[in-house]
C-alpha cells in the first residue's frame, strides 16, 4: 500500500482534530439541547443534527475524511430544511445557515491536512471559494429588506382636505406638538418634496446644553418636538430647560432652567416638547401677552414668556404650578409630566406618569385642567370622586394608584373636548385589587369636557388589561367619510395602540365608525376569574402580525436558536392576550413597547392616508412570588436599591406578585429571541382600510452580538420609538430606530429618497417649517438609554442648498 493511500485513508493532523473538537462539541451541545427541545414537542432537526456532528468530528479527529465529507453532507441538507420551514426569508435563514457555512470553510481547510495527495491545497481552495460564492449568493437572491412593495394604489389628493377642529393654523409655522392639537403631524408645505429631497443639508445645529453628568449612568431620552412660531423655535431639553431659537439660523435666544432635581428623574429624563398659548385679553407689548408652557418631571407645570424666557408671575406661583397638590406623599421620581400639556379653550389639560410596576398604593393618575393664564385649578377628574370638582377635602387625597395618563392629548375647540388616552392602575400585571372605576377607564381613550372636567365618553381597548397595553399614542382628529358616495363625513378620532388595533370613533360621542370585532380571549393565569372571555380588537386594521410559532425563533447561530425554540415551547403562550403565569413564562406579543406607542400616527388629509411607524417584538415575562421577588432583592421606588426598573422588573408591592419582564425578549448576547423585523412603516388608505405599502423600519448598523455594532447598511427592521411626519410634496419623514438615521420615504412606494447619520439616536418626532422662504426640517437627536443609541443635545436641522 502506498503512503499517499494511507495518509487518504486516516492520517491525524492538528488541524483536523481541532476542527473536529469543535464540530463534536457543537453536535453534543444540539444533541442535548435537541432531545430536549424533541420532549417538548419540537423540532427534531437539532438532536438529528447535533448526532451527526458528534460522529462527523469524531472521525476528523480520527484523521478520517469521511467526517469532513459526513458535516458538509449537514450542511446541505440544513440549507434544503431551512428553505423547507422559512421559505424565502433570508432573516430567517441567518442563525439556520450563516454559522454552519463558515464553520464549513474551517473543515474544508482541516479536510486538506488529512491527505498528502497533489493539489490537494488547489481542491481546498476551490471548495472554499465554492462555500463562499454560494452563501453570497444565497442571501443576494433571498434579498434582506423584508418588505412587502406596493400592495395599493396611493390616494389622489382630494379637493380641500379636512377642516382642522383644534382653531390652530399650520403652513409655515408648528404650532403644537402634533402640528395643531388634531394631531395630524401633517404640513401643507411643498418646497421639500419627492423629486428634491435628495439634496437636503445640514442648514444648522444647536445644542441644548442638557447631557447626563454621568455617562455611564446615562437615564437620558431627549424626546421633544419643537414649536415654531413667528420667527422662533421653543423646545425642552431633556430634563426641561426651556430654550428658544432663531428659526432661520439655530442660535439661542434664550433660555430657562426650572432646576429639576436629579432625584426627580423617572425611569427616563425626557421632555417632549412644550405647549403655546396666546392671551386673547392682554395687549400687545404685554408681559406674558404669548407664553409657552411645559410640564416637568418634578410635576410642575411653567409658564414663561415667549419673547424673554422669564416665568410668567401671573401664572401660579411666580410661573409655577405644582400638579402634585391633592397626591399625599409623594416620593421623588414616581410622578412625572414628560408629554406636552394640551391646551383647548384656554385651559391647560395635564396627566403624569406615574413610575411602572412599584406600588398599588401609588399616587393617582388625577387628570386636571389649569386656566392658561393664572395657572388656578378650573378642574380635576378623579373616576373614584367624580363628583369632586376641585381639589380634594381636607384629610383627603386624589385616588391612590389609579390609572394615569402619561402621554399628549388632542383637542377639539369646537366641540370643546379633550381626549385622553388612558394608562393602567399603579400595578400593571396584576388586576384583581382594582376598583369598579379603576376597571372602567383602564387601558381607554376618555373624552372630557374641558369646561367642567367630567367624562363624555369612553371607549376601551382592553378590560381588565394586565399587559401594560395602556394607550400611549395621541390620538388623531379627522373627518371621516360616510355615505354610499363617500361625500359626506363625520368628526372622528383615529385611536391607534399597543396591540396595533387602529380603531376610528366619532368623537362627539364615542361610537365606533369602523368595525370592532370580538376576540374570544385564552383563559387560565393566576386570576383566571379576573381574565374576559371576550376582548375588542380591530375589524378594521390592525398592525399586529400572526401569533407566533417555534420557528419564529432566533438568534446567531443554531444553538441561541435552539434555546429560544426550547424557551418558546416552556412558556406558557396561548396568542394575543396571554394570562400572567407564576409557575412558568409567559409569551406577551406584540410587547408593550407596541403596536403604536408615543409617536403616534401621522395622517395627509389630502390623501386620506395614515401612515405609521410600529414595533413588532414580543416580551418574555413572569409573575413573581413574593417571597422570589424579596430573595431578588425588588424594593419599591423610594425604599431603597433595587436590582429591578421600569421595563425589568417591579415589585409590585401591595399585590401577591411581582413582576419580571424581558422587553423584547432579548438573549444574553443582546440579540431577540424573534426574528426580524422588529419594526417597520406602513401606508393605510383610509377609506378602505387596507395596506398600500409596508416596509420594514431601520438598519443593522449599529446592533450586534454582545452590543458590537456590524455597521451593516441591510435593512433589518429595528424597534423605534418616535413618529413621522408627513408632507403635502409626498414625503413622510421619520428617524426613530436604533440606527441613528433620519429618512425621506416616498409616501406613494414607501422607497427610501433620503437619509442622514443623525449625532445622537433619533427617538424624537421630527418637524417641518418654513422662515425667510426656506423649507427646514428638523430632528432632535438626543439618543435614548432604553433604545440604546447613543446620548447627544443636538437639534439637526436640513434645508435645501441655496
Amino acid at each position: 500500500m502506498t503512503n499517499s493511500a494511507l495518509t487518504a485513508r486516516g492520517n491525524p493532523s492538528i488541524a483536523g482534530w481541532i476542527v473536529g473538537v469543535i464540530v463534536a462539541l457543537i453536535g453534543l451541545v444540539l444533541g442535548i439541547g435537541g432531545a430536549w427541545l424533541a420532549v417538548l414537542g419540537g423540532s427534531l432537526y437539532y438532536v438529528l443534527t447535533g448526532i451527526a456532528m458528534l460522529v462527523a468530528g469524531f472521525w476528523l479527529v480520527r484523521g478520517r475524511m469521511i467526517g469532513g465529507w459526513l458535516y458538509l453532507g449537514v450542511v446541505a441538507l440544513t440549507i434544503l430544511w431551512s428553505f423547507w420551514e422559512v421559505g424565502m426569508d433570508a432573516w430567517a435563514h441567518v442563525p439556520r445557515d450563516v454559522a454552519p457555512l463558515i464553520l464549513s470553510v474551517a473543515v474544508v481547510l482541516a479536510m486538506a491536512t488529512l491527505t498528502t495527495r497533489p493539489g490537494r491545497w488547489k481542491r481546498a481552495g476551490i471548495g472554499v471559494a465554492i462555500v463562499l460564492i454560494f452563501m453570497a449568493g444565497e442571501f443576494t437572491i433571498l434579498g434582506m429588506s423584508g418588505g412587502n412593495g406596493v400592495l395599493a394604489a396611493m390616494p389622489a389628493p382630494q379637493g380641500q382636505g379636512m377642516r382642522d377642529p383644534s382653531a390652530m393654523q399650520i403652513g409655515s409655522d408648528w404650532p403644537a406638538y402634533g402640528g395643531t392639537n388634531a394631531a395630524r403631524r401633517y404640513s401643507r408645505l411643498t418646497q421639500i418634496n419627492a423629486a428634491n429631497v435628495g439634496k437636503l443639508k445640514r442648514a444648522w445645529v444647536a445644542h441644548t446644553g442638557d447631557l447626563p453628568d454621568d455617562m455611564g449612568d446615562n437615564k437620558y431620552g431627549a424626546e421633544t418636538t419643537p414649536l415654531k412660531i413667528g420667527n422662533r423655535l421653543y423646545l425642552c431639553s431633556a430634563t426641561n430647560k426651556m430654550l428658544a431659537l432663531d428659526a432661520a439660523s439655530g442660535k439661542t435666544v434664550w433660555t430657562y432652567d426650572p432646576k429639576v432635581g436629579k432625584d426627580w428623574i423617572p425611569y427616563t429624563a425626557a421632555c417632549r416638547g412644550v405647549a403655546y398659548y396666546r392671551n386673547p385679553q392682554a395687549q400687545a407689548g404685554d408681559a406674558c401677552a404669548e407664553r409657552v408652557i411645559e410640564g416637568t418631571l418634578d410635576g410642575r407645570l411653567i409658564a414663561v414668556d415667549t419673547r424673554t424666557g422669564r416665568p410668567c408671575q401671573d401664572f401660579g406661583n411666580n410661573g409655577s404650578v405644582d400638579i402634585k397638590k391633592g397626591m399625599g406623599a409623594v416620593i421623588p421620581g414616581m410622578v412625572a409630566i414628560s408629554a406636552v400639556p394640551t391646551i383647548v379653550d384656554g385651559v391647560v389639560v395635564t396627566g403624569h406618569e406615574v413610575l411602572d410596576g412599584q406600588n398599588a398604593k401609588a399616587p393617582s393618575g388625577v387628570i386636571q385642567g389649569f386656566d392658561a393664564v393664572t395657572g388656578k385649578l378650573d378642574w380635576a377628574w378623579d373616576m373614584t370622586h367624580p363628583d369632586w370638582t376641585g381639589y380634594p377635602p381636607d384629610g383627603q387625597t386624589w385616588t391612590r394608584g389609579s390609572p394615569n395618563s402619561w402621554t399628549t392629548f388632542s383637542g377639539d375647540n369646537q366641540l370643546g373636548l379633550v381626549y385622553v388616552p388612558m394608562g393602567n392602575a399603579g400595578v400593571d400585571y396584576v388586576s384583581g385589587y382594582r376598583t369598579k372605576p379603576m376597571t372602567q377607564f383602564s387601558s381607554a381613550l376618555v373624552a372630557i369636557d374641558v369646561k367642567t372636567g367630567k367624562p363624555k365618553w369612553t371607549f376601551q381597548t382592553v378590560k381588565k388589561d394586565v399587559w401594560d397595553y395602556d394607550l400611549g399614542a395621541q390620538g388623531t382628529l379627522v373627518d371621516w367619510p360616510v355615505g354610499s358616495s363617500g361625500q359626506g363625513s363625520v368628526p372622528a378620532i383615529i385611536l391607534p395602540s399597543k396591540q396595533g388595533d387602529i380603531y376610528v370613533l366619532d368623537r362627539r360621542n364615542g361610537r365606533p365608525l369602523t368595525p370592532v370585532a370580538e376576540y374570544h380571549a385564552p383563559s387560565g393565569g393566576v386570576e383566571p376569574a379576573e381574565r374576559a372571555t371576550v376582548q375588542p380588537v380591530s375589524g378594521w386594521h390592525t398592525l399586529r402580525k400572526a401569533p407566533l410559532i417555534e420557528k419564529n425563533m432566533w438568534g446567531m447561530s443554531p444553538i441561541d436558536q435552539m434555546v429560544c425554540r426550547i424557551n418558546f415551547k416552556r412558556a406558557s403562550y396561548k396568542g394575543y392576550l396571554t394570562p400572567p403565569t407564576v409557575d412558568k413564562h409567559f409569551i406577551e406579543y406584540p410587547g408593550y413597547n407596541g403596536g403604536t406607542d408615543w409617536g403616534g400616527i401621522a395622517v395627509d388629509p389630502m390623501r386620506g392616508v395614515i401612515i405609521a411607524n410600529y414595533n413588532d417584538m414580543p416580551n418574555y415575562d413572569r409573575l413573581l412570588t413574593r417571597e422570589q421577588a424579596d430573595k431578588l432583592g425588588l424594593k419599591p421606588h423610594g425604599s431603597g436599591p433595587s436590582k429591578g426598573g421600569a421595563g425589568e422588573a417591579g415589585p409590585q408591592v401591595n399585590t401577591p406578585y411581582a413582576i419580571d419582564v424581558n422587553a423584547g425578549w432579548q438573549m444574553p448576547t443582546g440579540l431577540l429571541c424573534k426574528e426580524p423585523p422588529y419594526g417597520g412603516i406602513r401606508a393605510i388608505d383610509m377609506r378602505t382600510g387596507k395596506t398600500i405599502w409596508d416596509h420594514p423600519l431601520g438598519e443593522a448598523r449599529n446592533n450586534g452580538p454582545f452590543g458590537i455594532p456590524s455597521h451593516l447598511p441591510i435593512t433589518i427592521g429595528t424597534p423605534n420609538n418616535g413618529g413621522t411626519v408627513v408632507t403635502a410634496g409626498g414625503v413622510a419623514f421619520v428617524a426613530a430606530t436604533t440606527d441613528n438615521l433620519i429618512r425621506a420615504i416616498d409616501m406613494r412606494t414607501g422607497k427610501i429618497l433620503w437619509k442622514d447619520v443623525l449625532p445622537g439616536g433619533g427617538q424624537a418626532t421630527p418637524m417641518t417649517y418654513q422662515v425667510g422662504g426656506k423649507q427646514y426640517l428638523v430632528i432632535m437627536a438626543g439618543g435614548h438609554h432604553f433604545m440604546k443609541t447613543p446620548v447627544s443635545d443636538a437639534l439637526v436641522a436640513y434645508a435645501l442648498p441655496g
